[in-house]
């Protein structure tokens, strides 16, 4: 598939787009700067410029996939937060609909199913992602929706804990490599398809953990 990556140039997106390519996919590096066009062509990926808070869909064109992996960040106000991870992701959903794209998977939080249940100063984070998780599972696309838990940059095992449309609140950090694996992993499992999948670091593989049961 040529499949479309929101924040290509983020954390999970920069181990993604070769994950994509050593896969037979076609990945396209959706940046918001020129600036960042040379690191995603090192990746493997086409680099098109779209800016969640301005121009994206055109930069979907000729996709067949688009995975959303965007935030806006830790360092940024509440005021990011709402238009990136919220705003921008439905967005993204509404241009996928109106350019009949089909696949979604979107990489969204642990504790976004169940808001309520989280207090601090995350709570804010956690409902726009909740939001955002909603707005695709009532759109027409054929979605997953990927839940990790904390990321690090460790190297990627090839094994999570997954629990599929659950959300529990304990378990270990996951690399971000191995939620960019298991983004490949639902691509090519339609099991996957009209679920939330939640993430820690495991010991299944990753193939095998995100496999819905019956």
């Amino acid at each position: 598939m040529t499949v479309a990556v929101i924040g290509a140039h983020g954390g999970i997106g920069r181990r993604l787009l070769p994950r994509l390519n050593e896969a037979g996919h076609d990945p396209i590096g959706v940046v918001r700067s020129e600036d960042q066009f040379a690191a995603i062509r090192d990746r493997g990926a086409e680099p098109r410029l779209g800016d969640l808070e301005g121009e994206v869909a055109s930069a979907l064109d000729g996709a067949d996939a688009v995975v959303f992996t965007a935030g806006a960040g830790g360092s940024t106000g509440w005021d990011k937060t709402i238009l990136v991870d919220l705003w921008g992701a439905e967005r993204a959903v509404h241009a996928c609909e109106e350019k009949e794209i089909d696949r979604f998977v979107m990489i969204s939080s642990r504790g976004a199913g169940d808001p309520e249940s989280r207090q601090g100063p995350i709570k804010p984070y956690i409902v726009a992602k909740h939001v955002a998780d909603r707005t695709l599972q009532r759109s027409s696309l054929d979605e997953t929706i990927l839940r990790p838990t904390r990321l690090t940059d460790a190297e990627g095992t090839g094994r999570v804990a997954a629990y599929v449309d659950t959300d529990p609140d304990a378990g270990d950090p996951i690399p971000r490599a191995d939620v960019a694996q298991a983004v490949v992993q639902c691509l090519a499992d339609d099991n996957t398809v009209g679920h939330a999948i939640t993430l820690y670091g495991g010991d299944t593989p990753i193939g095998e953990a995100l496999r819905p049961s019956g």
